[in-house]
């Protein structure tokens, strides 16, 4: 499992849900893991600690500019370096905090990490596979927020490529978090879109980040990976 050994990740949104499940599981890997939160993130640096990895907190808004810098610079400064970013934050809500967060807070996340990350340096993008398909109605300013993501991954994935670094985007489907539990009142509705007939599970996303982190991600980069269940199929 320590294909990450020596590696620094910084993950967005990292206290709860799948950006926390996905800090745990890089830090399994073997990679020293700093998150940002909003609130608490105490459950996940205990749950970090607990791999015997480092662990960094920063509160850390991703709608503020200038905190996501500080953050990536504090990072550095914590750990020495950084080597993974993995841009988890993201909202529901209006079209002006979404488009705060899930894509200015991503590009200038992305855009502070590249003054540090070496080559062989990943960026992954946590997006929706609502940035490819929308299935129903309602939910078109996420998508487009989520859609435009994609189109910074595709783009920076060129931009980075002759400085080795690889970018990436995973894209959920319905996954069972507190957000979005699998047992919710808006639960029926997606699962009759999923083909597998279940929600994902945090750690499905998870794992999948780790292997685009890690060797397995080497010759893999401007393009997103549907974790999903098959809806998009």
């Amino acid at each position: 499992m320590n294909t990450l050994d020596g590696k620094v990740a910084l993950v967005t949104g990292g206290s709860r849900g799948i950006g926390a499940t996905i800090a745990v599981v890089l830090a399994e890997h073997g990679a020293d893991v700093a998150v940002t939160y909003r609130q608490d993130a105490s459950a996940v640096v205990e749950a970090v600690k607990g791999t015997g990895r480092r662990v960094l907190a920063l509160r850390a808004d991703a709608a503020d500019a200038d905190a996501m810098v500080q953050a990536v610079d504090d990072v550095v400064d914590h750990f020495g370096r950084i080597d993974i970013l993995v841009n988890n934050a993201g909202v529901v809500g209006d079209l002006d905090d979404m488009w705060a967060v899930n894509v200015k807070g991503a590009w200038v996340a992305a855009e502070a990490a590249v003054r540090h990350l070496p080559r062989g340096g990943r960026i992954v993008n946590i997006g929706s596979n609502l940035a490819e398909r929308v299935p129903m109605a309602g939910i078109t300013a996420y998508a487009m927020t989520k859609s435009a993501l994609n189109s910074m991954t595709h783009g920076l994935a060129r931009d980075l490529a002759q400085r080795g670094i690889n970018v990436t985007q995973v894209n959920p489907g319905s996954t069972d978090t507190d957000m979005n539990p699998a047992d919710g009142p808006n639960a029926p509705g997606q699962l009759g879109l999923i083909p597998l007939g279940r929600f994902g599970a945090p750690r499905e996303i998870a794992l999948t980040v780790a292997h685009l982190a890690g060797p397995g991600g080497d010759y893999i980069t401007g393009t997103s990976v549907l974790v999903d269940g098959g809806v998009n199929a």
